[in-house]
């Protein structure tokens, strides 16, 4: 039976040779988003939600832009060319930004 170290190991191994650079870049924001919904979590834990609405419009922004980000993975991913064929990658990425903009404007008039 494998251990978890070399089941790691492969796992890198298989994502680096086999995952195309644009779902990398894309990957990278995703970890970039979670990270940023961490630390502001972990900062409402320790320091408290005062204000709290500029604390839910923050945390709002990285959940929904955590969305986003994953829905423009699954559409630019060659693999799910059956699932979403019809629509381009230039689509999916003016639809991406589109749906940021859209919710940057509702978190500032959020916040206030």
């Amino acid at each position: 039976m494998p251990h978890l170290g070399e089941i790691l190991v492969k796992l890198y191994e298989e994502y680096r040779g086999k995952t195309p650079k644009r779902l990398k870049l894309i990957d990278a924001y995703l970890v970039y988003v979670l990270l940023t919904g961490i630390i502001q979590f972990l900062y409402c834990l320790l320091v408290g939600t005062f204000p709290f609405n500029s604390f839910l419009s923050g945390f709002i922004s990285t959940v929904a832009s955590f969305i986003l980000a994953t829905c423009l993975r699954m559409q630019v991913n060659p693999e799910n060319k059956s699932q979403f064929g019809h629509i381009s990658q230039e689509r999916a990425m003016a639809d991406f930004i589109f749906a940021h903009v859209v919710l940057h404007l509702v978190v500032i008039n959020f916040m206030g």
